[in-house]
């Protein structure tokens, strides 16, 4: 299968469980890889038979900013779970990072891959 990725989306939101946390954005940044094939597009030429990162990059944001957020957990699932609904992809990987939650770290983060019901894996 084929995978078509997004490395690095930023995401500035309020997360975090903390009270400081829930007054102000942090950002988070994403990795997203999502299995599909892609032939039929590369044959047409056609953005319409792809999985179109922009109008992924776009609704990733809209979930993740919707409302407050406490874990970085939740958001990989909250997204996995979009991906895999609203778009033609098998199985997705999603990679959360926040950098500056530990001083010592450049990033922390949480990494989840989640399939499609129909899929044996």
């Amino acid at each position: 299968m084929d995978i078509v990725f997004i490395k690095q989306l930023q995401v500035d939101t309020v997360i975090g469980v903390y009270d400081w946390e829930k007054t102000i954005k942090q950002r988070l940044l994403l990795d997203l890889r999502l299995t599909a094939d892609q032939r039929a597009a590369a044959q047409a030429d056609d953005i319409r038979l792809t999985l179109d990162y922009a109008v992924i990059s776009a609704r990733v944001i809209e979930l993740i900013t919707a409302e407050p957020i406490e874990l970085i957990e939740t958001v990989a699932e909250r997204v996995a779970q979009l991906l895999l609904t609203e778009f033609s992809t098998s199985q997705v990987e999603v990679t959360v990072s926040k950098p500056g939650a530990v001083p010592q770290a450049q990033t922390v983060g949480v990494q989840i891959t989640r399939f499609a019901p129909e899929v044996n894996h």
